[in-house]
């Protein structure tokens, strides 16, 4: 079993910035894929940065050269570091894990439980 949960969400101006972390516990062998999405009001979740085990990273066209992630593996650990923030990218984010883990090292999906990004002046 492995749990992430998240951190820094919470009330911004425009312009702004915020660093969100995901810190991922239990018996964990590798992290192979890290994600963050968001979920705005009356709108469908999405897919707003990746990164993988080789670092390679992958971000919506809404928050390039804004958001960057990056990953801490001796950690267990990722990040959202969000620039230049916009009304529009008020959302709760939630924090995506591809993990091998167990006995038999088999990949398994983890979610957070979302932490509140209100951007707002």
């Amino acid at each position: 079993q492995v749990q992430l949960a998240e951190s820094g969400g919470g009330l911004v101006q425009p312009g702004g910035s915020l660093r969100l972390s995901c810190a991922a516990s239990g018996s964990i062998f590798s992290m192979n894929y890290m994600a963050w999405h968001r979920q705005a009001p009356g709108k469908g979740r999405e897919l707003v940065a990746g990164i993988s085990s080789g670092a390679m990273t992958s971000y919506a066209d809404s928050v390039k050269g804004r958001f960057t992630i990056s990953s801490d593996n001796a950690k267990n650990t990722f990040y959202l570091q969000m620039n230049s923030l916009k009304p529009e990218d008020t959302a709760v984010y939630y924090c995506y894990s591809r993990v091998i883990t167990g006995s038999l090292r088999r990949e398994y999906q983890y979610w957070g439980q979302g932490t509140q990004v209100t951007v707002s002046s």
